[in-house]
């Protein structure tokens, strides 16, 4: 039950505002491409389009709520300087306002901010804009801007939890609506990522007057549900830990603003969670495919989309939030689908130190189809029997239950290793 006693008073958001806020940074940016996707409506039945934010200027739809805070302040205000927390999209779209409008900022990150999108940062920002990098998370990261601001009197341009903010990411909306009219369509659902949700809810506020049919979906990591804890507990609430790995959605705590918005139309929302390997998954199939680099935060909407339980042919749009991700981090997402889809497996092997026993582990145990991505012997116990780390991809996830079979009927001592428990992060997280 949402008791609104403990939401802080708020001036609802309308279409018009959005409208307002479209025409301001109209001049700025221009509007992206909403592309069906051919793939995707074939997997699902749906109608299915992918709203690409990731062809924005700094990749990100983070840029529409900073330029219409930015071009908000007075003259007073902007002389002040600025400062602003990110995990790195919305620090982009800041540091591109600052170098346009000649206005000094600070912008800090939390240390897990991939190295591209600090770079990207810098070159947006030029040399009106200083990176300060500190905290392990964003929020972390937002109370030591605060800070800033506080003690130097800067003004802050909060990255979800404004009005401002969310009234220029609800110009998506305004965008997704027209570009369907053109074409003769409306639209069914809208699939959003959330992280501090400022996007979902200026879409939810558009949509309310100038779409009420809509479904909308709010879609978080698994390991940074802040919108789901909230809606469980009434208001929000400030998890213990998060994932980082999802960057751009990585928040301890839904907004306000926001919240107060998705919780007066919850009768058009819903609101779900995903797992990071899955995310993993369909930002490959987006790259493979589609030829659309995706970040993690980018690929959340589509990591949902096989569990809508809409009709035949409904008309449902995906928000590609952004593409910063660093070419970097590929192995490991490659590794987080290969496990979330029951291909990668480790195992701890206890050999018989014995001639050819790792032949018969070649032999007698592994599948035809079944490949050795990591060997590495750890130590030897005595003079009986040697242990090995052993990572296996399986040519497919059906084949596990006769590897497990032929494992138990063997001499070899064989621990399957689980993702989540202490050992698997130990032996096979730093690998």
């Amino acid at each position: 039950m949402i008791d609104n006693k403990n939401l802080k008073n708020f001036e609802p958001i309308h279409a018009s505002d959005i409208q307002q806020a479209q025409a301001r940074i109209s001049s700025e940016i221009a509007p992206t491409p909403l592309q069906f996707c051919p793939r995707l409506s074939q997997d699902t039945g749906f109608q299915v389009f992918l709203k690409r934010e990731d062809l924005q200027d700094v990749r990100s739809y983070k840029i529409r709520g900073a330029l219409f805070g930015i071009t908000n302040l007075t003259p007073e205000q902007r002389g002040s300087g600025i400062v602003t927390a990110s995990a790195g999209n919305h620090a982009q779209g800041v540091a591109y306002a600052c170098r346009t409008m000649g206005i000094d900022g600070r912008i800090y990150v939390p240390e897990p901010t991939p190295k591209q999108k600090r770079d990207r940062i810098k070159v947006h920002g030029g040399d009106k804009v200083e990176l300060i990098v500190t905290g392990a998370n964003f929020d972390e990261a937002a109370a030591a801007a605060h800070k800033d601001a506080h003690d130097t009197g800067a003004i802050v341009i909060e990255p979800f939890d404004a009005r401002d903010t969310v009234t220029g990411q609800g110009t998506v909306a305004a965008e997704v609506v027209s570009q369907l009219s053109a074409i003769g369509k409306s639209l069914d659902t809208i699939v959003v990522p959330v992280g501090g949700g400022g996007l979902a809810a200026g879409i939810t506020s558009y949509l309310a007057d100038m779409s009420p049919h809509t479904g909308i979906v709010g879609v978080e990591p698994a390991g940074a549900a802040s919108l789901t804890a909230a809606f469980a507990a009434g208001g929000p609430v400030t998890l213990e830990t998060v994932d980082p790995f999802v960057d751009g959605a990585a928040v301890k705590r839904v907004g306000d603003i926001p919240f107060q918005i998705l919780a007066a139309n919850t009768d058009r929302l819903q609101w779900a969670t995903v797992s990071e390997g899955s995310v993993c998954t369909e930002l490959l199939g987006l790259y493979q495919n589609e030829g659309i680099i995706a970040e993690p935060a980018g690929a959340l909407s589509v990591a949902q989309l096989r569990e809508l339980d809409l009709a035949p042919g409904a008309v449902v749009v995906c928000v590609i939030s952004g593409g910063n991700n660093d070419v970097l981090r590929y192995n490991e997402i490659m590794e987080r689908s290969l496990v979330h889809r029951g291909l990668k497996h480790y195992f701890l092997v206890n050999f018989p130190q014995e001639p050819g026993q790792l032949r018969t582990f070649l032999t007698e145990i592994l599948g035809p189809n079944d490949d050795i991505t990591l060997f590495e012997y750890l130590k030897r116990n005595n003079r009986e029997t040697g242990a090995a780390l052993v990572g296996l991809e399986l040519g497919s996830a059906g084949d596990l239950p006769g590897l497990l079979d032929r494992m138990a009927q063997s001499r070899m001592n064989c621990q399957h290793l689980q993702p989540g428990t202490p050992e698997y992060d130990y032996l096979v997280a730093s690998k």
